[in-house]
């Protein structure tokens, strides 16, 4: 066999070789495909991928613009709402009886000196017949001491005689005074009504108010204790309890303003003024009682309601603030959505102080300027999970 062809076949090989290594050495074609250039270069790795709706959509969201506002400094503490005592009547059985007539209905509105029920009792026509007597009694004692007198005065009777006639009237006149007054405390004044008494006694509302709560029926026989059989509540005004710490005392003061919000109103606040702080400290919480006595339009502060009280402490501050319903809570954390550009929106992480009134407070997130759906998030969410299923 010839070797010189042989030689020259190696010796182009070597050469290929040569040249390949000599432009850069690089003989994976993979390692030569460009980057994904429609990769999202403005995003934050911490942010899920955009949402982009059609312009029919885009008319259901609201966008706003995201700038610093002043906001005075405020001591949030937790609340309850509660019945204003001074506007609370908690009415009892003056005479033990039965339970006839019976008007009242809890929920029901009620006036001032309307007539709620009645009881129907012995002791009440008992005490009716002892007041009769007792007139009677007085107008025969009047008519013995006229008489005594006009004798004594003629020298037909002594002395003893006309102390002993003046005696017997006043005690008469005594007895009338204590049936009367024991009359009015029931209701039953003047004698007109007392001519018409029919052995009911009247049970009248002391204020105008709602009835919130009743204990009879009608035809129930009741005592005369300390449990009310029907209770009234003027609920125009209602007190709010917080609890403040001691380290917190020196912030507060009477007639101070302060705004209460609830859970219930999400992004609507009630005025009030602070009217009562407690005089001792809870040796257990170290915290002292404070007491908003707040308007109640409409009867939205219902007792036992749970709010929060913020009381202004201190100058106000320019901070970063973000509408509440802009805000929503996914997985623990706060997210808003930012649009980038007209139709597409990004979800942003952002921290915020959660309270209850219509601005949340930005720690971290978001920076003056930006643009934040304010009205639509719900729709960008279902449609991101719509896209991610």
């Amino acid at each position: 066999m010839n070797a010189r062809p042989l030689l020259k076949c190696l010796a182009a090989f070597a050469l290929g070789s040569v040249a390949l290594s000599g432009c850069g050495g690089r003989t994976d074609a993979a390692t030569d495909v460009p980057r994904d250039s429609g990769s999202s270069l403005n995003r934050r790795d911490s942010e899920p991928p955009a949402v982009v709706v059609d312009s029919a959509m885009l008319g259901a969201i609201k966008i706003d613009v995201i700038r610093e506002h002043a906001v005075p400094r405020t001591l949030v503490v937790a609340g309850k709402v509660q019945f204003d005592e001074d506007r609370l009547a908690r009415v009892l059985a003056p005479l033990p009886g039965q339970v006839v007539d019976l008007r009242a209905k809890v929920g029901d509105g009620v006036r001032k000196g309307q007539a709620l029920c009645a009881i129907n009792s012995r002791e009440v026509t008992a005490a009716v017949g002892d007041h009769v007597e007792s007139h009677r009694d007085l107008e025969l004692a009047e008519k013995t001491a006229a008489m005594t007198q006009d004798l004594y005065d003629h020298q037909a009777a002594s002395r003893i005689a006309l102390q002993q006639a003046q005696n017997d009237l006043a005690k008469a006149r005594s007895r009338v005074a204590r049936t009367e007054e024991a009359l009015a405390v029931l209701g039953l004044r003047g004698e007109n009504e007392l001519a018409r008494f029919d052995g009911r006694v009247p049970i009248l509302s002391p204020l105008t108010g709602t009835i919130i709560e009743r204990k009879v029926t009608d035809g129930q026989f009741v005592q005369t204790d300390s449990t009310p059989i029907i209770t009234v509540a003027d609920l125009s005004s209602v007190w709010v309890m917080g609890d403040i710490f001691e380290r917190d005392l020196h912030l507060v003061t009477i007639g101070q303003v302060a705004t209460v919000a609830t859970t219930a109103y999400p992004g609507e606040q009630f005025r009030g003024r602070v009217d009562y702080i407690s005089e001792v400290i809870d040796p257990a919480t170290r915290t002292a009682k404070v007491r908003v006595s707040a308007p109640n339009r409409n009867g939205r502060l219902k007792p036992e309601m749970f709010a929060s009280i913020a009381l202004g402490v201190g100058e106000a501050e320019r901070v970063l603030t973000v509408p509440s319903r802009a805000a929503f809570t996914q997985d623990g954390r706060t997210w808003v959505y930012l649009s980038t550009e007209p139709g597409r929106f990004v979800r942003r992480a952002i921290e915020v102080v959660q309270d209850e009134g219509t601005e949340r407070r930005v720690l971290s997130g978001l920076r003056a300027g930006e643009r934040v759906v304010v009205d639509g998030a719900l729709l960008l969410r279902q449609e991101e999970e719509k896209r991610a299923g």
